[in-house]
């Protein structure tokens, strides 16, 4: 800003305030194109927020749009101690009895304690070396070599950097004053598939036995996992894994196993998950009234100031609503129970956001389920109300020619236009200012100039009297 200043003069006169004032006077088209700029970022950031409750209207719709949607089962079993169980959606309803007759487990060795070592740094190598060699189930042979003065620690930690699927510890089986080591080797899968065999020994624990005191002993068997399934008087089928998470034996059932049974049986039962089903058809709801709300609270007029909220009289806003509840309570063609949600009870309030009457709902799906999935979800040629929120809303945000999409570029422009108009406003109030502090400055030292000579001439002729 210019930075003249005036020196004033004694009639009291300050030529400072009468540039400020004219300056205000001329700065009020610029505030009123800066008011109306924020106005327009306001609406903009609004109708962004639009955008994205819409999108979340369009995620909340897409979970009820197929028909798999409403194939959501839950499965209970009597006793959750046995086993635990979870569905997919492929299951299907029924109950079926179970028994564990075994579980799986890891195959676990233990060179015997004749050959057991008195110190984990013993050496146990006779000769000037020695292998070792092993296989998991049907795999390759795995050889660890040794070297004359090579001790049990240093078997065990060859082993395990194999990384083959074997994991080699040491189990002192004496005292601690008195230890008495033994090599032990643990499968890390479970299952008969997963059994370790050792293929030649040349150390001193002598785990095949060549002297006749060495050999193994067995601390767990390689065992597969097996189940009976069906009434155990009858012919109940058998199902073995080499895991105990068993998966497909029931279609979409998977079976997590914990102990065994006995001769008992317990009872898994799958049913139609309809709470399931109700939260997503309340999220739906949940989801819309957010878009209602938020627009509603924008559109609001007070009568008092006569000033109207940001959507006030936003025909993007009103398409959005409109096209919203067409979707909705649109009719479904072809629908031969429900036709429209106010039928499953949806009900909308005079805001124009709804409601859902939770009696209402849990009946129709518990009588009919099929007709709550035909309402919502498609059916072959036949689009249900999901699927028509959904096409709402992609035809709202498409990005060439939806209605949300091309009021926001269009503020986005009228925005940058307004930018505009402010900056050249302003240049030109800026020289204004400057003009007009020159003039006035100038004018100042005019007036000060002739107060000078009047002085002069008022001292001289009170000299000359």
């Amino acid at each position: 800003m210019p930075t003249i200043s005036f020196g004033g003069l004694g009639n009291g006169l300050d030529f400072g305030q009468v540039v400020d004032q004219l300056v205000k006077v001329a700065q009020l088209p610029v505030d009123r194109l800066t008011k109306k700029k924020t106005d327009l970022n306001t609406k903009f950031t609004d109708l962004t927020t639009v955008s994205t409750k819409v999108a979340a209207l369009q995620s909340a719709a897409q979970a009820l749009k197929l028909p798999t949607s409403f194939d959501k089962t839950s499965a209970s079993v009597t006793d959750p101690t046995v086993l635990s169980v979870t569905a997919s959606s492929s299951s299907t309803t029924g109950t079926y009895s179970i028994r564990v007759v075994q579980l799986a487990q890891s195959h676990q060795i233990v060179s015997k304690a004749a050959k057991a070592v008195s110190s984990a740094t013993a050496d146990i190598v006779s000769g000037g070396s020695a292998t070792f060699t092993f296989k998991v189930g049907s795999g390759s042979d795995q050889t660890v070599t040794l070297g004359s003065s090579s001790t049990v620690t240093d078997l065990r930690d060859q082993i395990n950097t194999l990384g083959v699927g074997v994991t080699a510890s040491l189990i002192n089986t004496g005292t601690e004053a008195a230890p008495s080591y033994r090599l032990a080797l643990s499968s890390n899968n479970t299952g008969s598939e997963n059994a370790i065999t050792v293929v030649s020994d040349g150390t001193d624990l002598d785990l095949l036995n060549g002297s006749g005191t060495g050999g193994i002993d067995t601390l767990a068997a390689a065992q597969n996992a097996q189940i009976q399934i069906g009434d155990q008087a009858l012919n109940p089928l058998t199902i073995e894994r080499g895991s105990n998470t068993i998966s497909e034996a029931i279609p979409g059932l998977t079976l997590t196993l914990t102990k065994t049974t006995g001769t008992e049986t317990v009872q898994v039962s799958l049913s139609q998950d309809v709470d399931a089903v109700k939260t997503n058809i309340q999220a739906l709801a949940t989801a819309y009234n957010e878009v209602v709300k938020f627009i509603n609270e924008r559109t609001t007029y007070d009568v008092t100031t006569k000033q109207g909220g940001v959507f006030f009289n936003e025909g993007s806003a009103r398409t959005v609503l409109s096209q919203l509840r067409t979707a909705l309570s649109s009719s479904v063609s072809g629908a031969t129970v429900y036709s429209g949600v106010g039928q499953i009870g949806f009900k909308t309030g005079r805001d124009g956001t709804i409601t859902v009457d939770d009696g209402t709902l849990t009946t129709a799906l518990s009588t009919n389920y099929n007709g709550v999935k035909a309402l919502f979800s498609n059916q072959g040629a036949a689009t249900g109300l999901a699927q028509s929120l959904v096409s709402a809303v992609d035809a709202l945000n498409d990005v060439t020619g939806g209605a949300l999409t091309l009021r926001k570029n269009g503020l986005t422009s009228e925005i940058a236009r307004v930018g505009s108009d402010i900056a050249r406003q302003e240049d030109s109030v800026s020289k204004y200012e400057e003009r007009l502090r020159r003039q006035f400055s100038a004018l100042d030292g005019l007036l000060r100039q002739l107060q000078g000579q009047s002085s002069f001439l008022q001292s001289q002729s009170s000299s000359q009297q």
